[in-house]
C-alpha cells in the first residue's frame, strides 16, 4: 500500500492485433527479448515464446514479430490464471484451497474464452498451454489467411481441441452472443483504437465476467489531438505529463459508459500503462441499480496552463441513504443510495496559485483503477512453482509492487521533474520530498506510469509549501517568499506566496518505497534506437490474389457512360 503517516491503499474489421506488434523492452536485470528462438523451416520462419511455437510464413526478415509485447501477453496470461482459479473455486467447491488447474485440459465448468483479434493465434495457444480451467477458446480473425495459420499452428502446438478458429468479422460474432452463450473471458488487442469493438464486447462477457482491452493509440490519449479522442472516447484528453494515467482513466470511462447502456458496469482489476500502449483488466457486472452511480465515477477536469494544477468536477455524487437511529440507539441502518448532482465549479476563471488560465477536459474515470486485493493475489501467484515462469516475470513483479503500494484513491500524480522545471530549481531527491511530504502529514506513493511520480493526499498549496522550503535550502542567500516582478511569470506567482506549512526534510522511515528498496525492475530503458510500433500488418482478408484483382475498378466503356446522359 502507499505510505502514509498512520500506520492505520483503428479501423473496425481490421484483420490483425497488437500480437503483430511485438515489441521490445529491456534493461540491465532484464531479459534480452532480441534474442528470442527463431528458426528458419521449408514453410516459413518458427518462433517460440513461452511454452507456444508459431510459425510464420515468409523467411526470417519478413517475419511481422516484435518482442516487446511478450509482457502484455504474459501479464494477461497471470491475469487469467488467477481469475480462472477464483471462478472455479466458486462454481466447484471441490476447488477451494486448490492453487493449481492444469492447463492443456478440457474443464466442463471452465471458462469459454474469446479472443477476437487473433492473428497468428500465438496468445490463444499461449492461453491453451498456459492457463488452466478454460472450455474453449474461439480464436476469431478476419483474415482468411489469418485463420488458416491459427488451424495450423493450433494443430501444431496439440491444442487443437481447446482451439476454435473463427473467421468473422469481431463486432459481428459479439453482438451474435449478447442474449446467448455468452463469453466468460473477451480479450480485445486490436492495431491503434478498441473503441469500434467495446459496445460489443460489454455486451457478450458474462455477468462476472473479465473484460481485457489494449489501446496502443497514445497520441490520441495522451492530449495531442483531443477532438479525434473525444470522437473515438466521448472524453476531452488534455496535455498533462500525468498523461498516462489520463489516457487509462480516458479508457476506463468509456467501459463505464458504453456498459451503462445495457444495465452493466464495470470493476477495475488491473490497468496497466507500459511501453507505447495501456492494457486493462475489468470485470463486467449486470446491475441496474449499481449503473445509476456511473455519473458519479466520472468526472471533469480543469487544467491551470501555467502551473499545471488540477481540480476535478464531479458530474454526481452518490450517497448512502440512513435512517434515524432506532430504539434503545442502535446505529442507523443504510436504506439505499442518494443521487444527486455535484456542485461547482471547483476553482475561479484562472488559477489560484498562478493566475494563469485554465483548460477544461473530461470526463475522466475518478474512482480507483486497481482491485489492490486481486494486485495482491497475482503477486502471491507468481511464487507458485507449479504454474511455471513467465519469462517476463521480474517486470511483472515489479510493476505489480508499484502498483500494490499506489494511493488508490487520489487520481493522476505529479511529476516531480516537471515541477522543478517550471519552478527553475533542481530535482529534488525522491526520497527527500517523499519524507517532506510524510512529515507534513500526508500520504505519499509512487505511480507506476513515471519514474518520478508523486501521488498525494497533501493539496498542492502544500505542495508548492515544499517547493519553496526547498528553493530556500538550495538558495539560502536569496528573499524567501520572492518578491513579485514587474511582469511576473507563473513561478515568481508561486515562490511569492506566504508559507503555511515549513518544510521538513528530514529523511522519513517510508521516504524509500518498499519497492525501490528490493531493487526491483519497475521502469525500463529503451532497447534500441527508433523502437515503437511497427506498421500495421498486411494480412489478405479476401481468398486470393485472382479475387482481389477482379474486383479492381474496370475501366468505363461507351455505352456505361451514356447511360446516365
Amino acid at each position: 500500500m502507499a505510505d502514509c503517516v498512520d500506520e492505520s491503499g483503428s479501423v473496425n474489421n481490421q484483420p490483425s492485433s497488437t500480437d503483430a506488434n511485438l515489441e521490445v523492452m529491456t534493461s540491465n536485470s532484464q531479459e534480452d527479448h532480441s534474442k528470442v528462438k527463431k528458426e528458419p523451416t521449408i514453410q516459413g520462419t518458427l518462433i517460440t515464446e513461452g511454452k507456444a511455437q508459431v510459425c510464420f510464413p515468409g523467411s526470417e526478415d519478413n517475419v511481422f514479430y516484435n518482442p516487446v509485447q511478450e509482457f502484455n501477453r504474459d501479464l494477461s496470461i497471470a491475469v487469467l490464471r488467477q481469475y480462472s482459479l477464483d471462478q472455479m473455486k466458486k462454481t466447484d467447491k471441490s476447488f477451494v484451497g486448490e492453487t493449481f488447474l492444469k492447463p492443456g485440459e478440457v474443464y466442463e465448468n471452465g471458462l469459454t474464452v474469446l479472443e477476437a483479434l487473433s492473428a497468428s493465434g500465438l496468445r490463444s495457444i499461449r492461453y491453451a498451454k498456459e492457463v488452466g480451467g478454460l472450455k474453449n477458446i474461439i480464436a476469431n480473425d478476419l483474415s482468411s489467411s489469418a485463420v488458416e495459420s491459427i488451424t495450423s499452428n493450433s494443430q501444431m502446438n496439440d491444442v487443437s481441441h481447446l482451439i476454435t478458429p473463427n473467421e468473422g468479422d469481431a463486432s459481428i460474432l459479439m453482438y451474435q452472443h449478447r442474449y446467448k452463450k455468452k463469453f466468460h473471458c473477451v480479450d480485445i488487442d486490436p492495431y491503434g483504437s478498441p473503441s469500434p469493438f467495446v459496445d460489443a464486447a460489454v455486451q457478450c462477457v458474462a455477468d462476472g465476467g473479465l473484460l481485457m482491452v489494449t489501446a496502443t493509440d497514445m497520441a490520441i490519449l495522451c492530449g495531442n489531438v483531443p477532438e479525434t479522442c473525444y470522437a473515438k472516447y466521448a472524453s476531452v484528453s488534455i496535455k498533462t505529463k500525468a498523461c498516462h494515467e489520463m489516457a487509462l482513466r480516458i479508457i476506463l470511462q468509456f467501459l463505464q459508459t458504453s456498459a451503462a447502456r445495457y444495465g452493466r458496469y464495470i470493476q477495475p482489476l488491473l490497468s496497466v500503462s507500459v511501453d507505447f500502449y495501456v492494457r486493462i483488466f475489468v470485470i463486467v457486472h449486470t446491475g441496474k441499480n449499481q449503473c445509476k452511480a456511473s455519473a458519479s465515477k466520472l468526472s471533469m477536469v480543469y487544467q491551470c496552463v501555467g502551473c499545471h494544477n488540477i481540480s476535478w468536477q464531479p458530474l454526481m455524487k452518490t450517497e448512502d441513504r440512513k435512517c434515524p437511529k432506532g430504539a434503545g440507539g442502535s446505529p442507523p441502518k443504510t436504506l439505499g443510495k442518494i443521487f444527486s448532482r455535484a456542485s461547482g465549479p471547483p476553482t475561479d476563471a484562472k488559477c489560484e496559485f498562478c493566475q494563469s488560465r485554465l483548460n477544461f477536459g473530461g470526463p475522466l474515470y475518478s474512482q480507483p483503477i486497481h482491485d489492490l486485493d486481486f494486485v495482491q493475489s497475482l503477486l502471491t501467484s507468481l511464487d507458485n512453482p507449479e504454474l511455471g515462469e513467465l519469462k517476463t516475470e521480474k517486470r511483472i513483479r515489479g510493476i505489480l509492487s508499484v502498483i500494490s503500494e499506489e494511493l488508490p484513491n487520489y487520481p493522476l500524480y505529479l511529476s516531480l521533474d516537471a515541477t522543478a522545471s517550471l519552478l527553475k530549481l533542481s530535482v529534488p531527491s525522491l526520497v527527500m520530498f517523499r519524507s517532506a511530504i510524510l512529515n507534513a502529514g500526508y500520504c505519499v506513493s509512487l505511480s507506476h506510469c513515471y519514474p518520478l511520480s508523486i501521488k498525494t493526499d497533501a493539496p498542492m498549496s502544500v505542495i508548492w509549501d515544499l517547493f519553496q522550503g526547498f528553493a530556500k535550502k538550495q538558495y539560502p542567500d536569496k528573499t524567501w517568499p520572492r518578491p513579485l516582478s514587474d511582469k511576473p511569470t507563473p513561478a515568481d506567482y508561486i515562490l511569492s506566496r506566504p508559507v503555511t506549512i515549513q518544510a521538513d526534510f528530514t529523511t522519513h522511515p517510508k521516504g524509500n518505497p518498499s519497492s525501490r528498496m528490493q531493487k526491483l525492475v519497475r521502469f525500463q530503458e529503451n532497447p534500441e534506437k527508433n523502437w515503437g510500433p511497427k506498421c500495421r500488418a498486411k494480412a489478405n482478408v479476401r481468398q486470393n490474389k485472382t479475387d482481389r484483382q477482379s474486383e479492381k475498378k474496370k475501366p468505363r466503356l461507351d455505352d456505361e457512360c451514356n447511360e446516365g446522359n
